[in-house]
């Protein structure tokens, strides 16, 4: 069966591989002129398979909103907002004070978190490929006496699934990362043992070549720009060229990964999908130090920042932002990026000369992903991951091929169902 993926970002890139090693035909179309250049290009870099969380939770509800307006508060609002944002905030309003909905959502992210370990595990043993990936763990750390009790009830809910987890004190945080010399605020961490590291515009790019070797056709510089359906499936896609010519391709089925792009090709065919790009920022620089870098990452909950060793580099981001498609980089977010890494690992790179990135995330109101089959009989979505594309790329891609193919999902979709918005 010939398929087209469009979107070459991390999840469209894994989704061929897994539909090419199932022996289908893949062609996937991608905007940019190679894969994993948009929100895979300079994302956290953690593969956080036991963090992974529902966006829509009532209890952060009153503590994000004063974080708007503190200087170095994690959330932020372009001012005024758009209708497009307002809508947003009040469907995860909606969805955040549905009842029993972020327990079943959460548990529902955490088992497609542990299946997408066991696949990215496969997969790097298949393949060998080279994008400074690790399985070092993962350190939440706790910057006042609450958060060490809130990682105890999370620990509760981590082992009820099945993944490894423990509480540290400031002595074991300090052991398991001696480079933590700074002055930052520390009452001990929750240690996820499993989770993983990796640069994932590097793992992209690399699993692109390894398509591409298998004979999947890679298609660059194209846009997508509308699907030809009747009642029942969709016929081709319609594209646009480099050149600016139009073209038509025509498939046996169709799988939309194109992240904040998504919704306006499926739209049309009676899906509105409420993807919103949340805005993030990030700096990767060469270590100067790494005696002082962190060994793996490091989640700063007094700045909401991680910090991630990539090889002989470091990644720092930060920030949720509700700003449409702007790709302004204040030197204010930064700022508060460097800053925190200083509270921690002083001395460790020359932050003020990392190179800067900003992106949007995929973020659906609820928090799952949208994962299933579309409008159409062979139209299906592996979409809206939000912050944790790269975390669940492998899983997502394996399930939605299980889908395709007829067969039973490893794990359980309907907290992940396209038509959930409309219901």
């Amino acid at each position: 069966m010939h398929i087209i993926v469009v979107g070459g970002g991390v999840v469209g890139i894994t989704t061929a591989y897994e539909l090419n090693r199932r022996g289908h035909q893949v062609t996937v179309l991608e905007r940019h002129d190679i894969a994993g250049n948009e929100t895979s290009k300079g994302n956290a870099a953690q593969r956080s398979y036991g963090v992974v969380y529902p966006w829509a939770d009532h209890a952060m509800v009153f503590k994000a909103l004063p974080w708007i307006f503190k200087q170095d508060g994690p959330l932020k609002l372009r001012m005024p907002p758009s209708l497009e944002t307002l809508n947003f905030m009040f469907a995860t309003l909606r969805y955040a004070w549905s009842p029993g909905l972020f327990g079943l959502n959460r548990r529902a992210m955490l088992r497609l978190g542990i299946h997408s370990r066991e696949r990215f595990l496969a997969l790097e043993s298949e393949l060998g490929l080279a994008f400074d990936g690790a399985h070092q763990g993962l350190l939440h750390l706790a910057s006042t006496p609450e958060a060490m009790d809130t990682y105890r009830a999370t620990c509760e809910l981590l082992a009820e699934l099945g993944i490894p987890a423990r509480l540290l004190s400031p002595e074991q945080v300090r052991q398991a990362e001696p480079g933590m010399v700074g002055d930052g605020p520390l009452y001990g961490a929750l240690s996820f043992d499993t989770d993983g590291t990796g640069d994932c515009h590097l793992f992209s790019r690399e699993l692109a070549r390894a398509c591409e070797a298998q004979g999947v056709v890679l298609r660059y510089n194209v846009e997508a720009e509308a699907l030809l359906a009747d009642a029942k499936r969709v016929k081709a896609i319609t594209l646009r060229t480099g050149d600016g010519g139009l073209e038509t391709l025509k498939a046996d089925a169709f799988v939309i990964s194109a992240g904040c792009w998504s919704n306006h090709l499926v739209k049309p065919l009676g899906l509105a999908l409420p993807i919103y790009p949340v805005k993030g920022y990030s700096l990767t620089v060469p270590l100067k130090d790494p005696q002082r870098a962190p060994t793996s990452t490091i989640h700063d909950d007094n700045f909401k920042v991680v910090s991630t060793r990539l090889g002989n580099r470091l990644r720092a981001t930060g920030f949720v932002e509700l700003a449409d498609f702007n790709r302004d980089i204040p030197a204010a977010r930064l700022a508060t990026i460097r800053k925190s890494v200083e509270s921690r690992f002083p001395g460790c790179a020359d932050l003020d000369a990392a190179e800067a990135w900003t992106g949007f995330r995929p973020m659906t109101p609820d928090g799952p992903a949208i994962i299933g089959r579309g409008p159409r009989d062979n139209l299906y979505l592996n979409t809206g991951h939000g912050t944790f594309g790269w975390t669940l790329s492998a899983a997502s891609a394996d399930v939605i091929a299980q889908v395709i193919d007829g067969e039973e999902p490893a794990v359980c979709l309907d907290a992940f169902r396209p038509g959930r918005f409309a219901e």
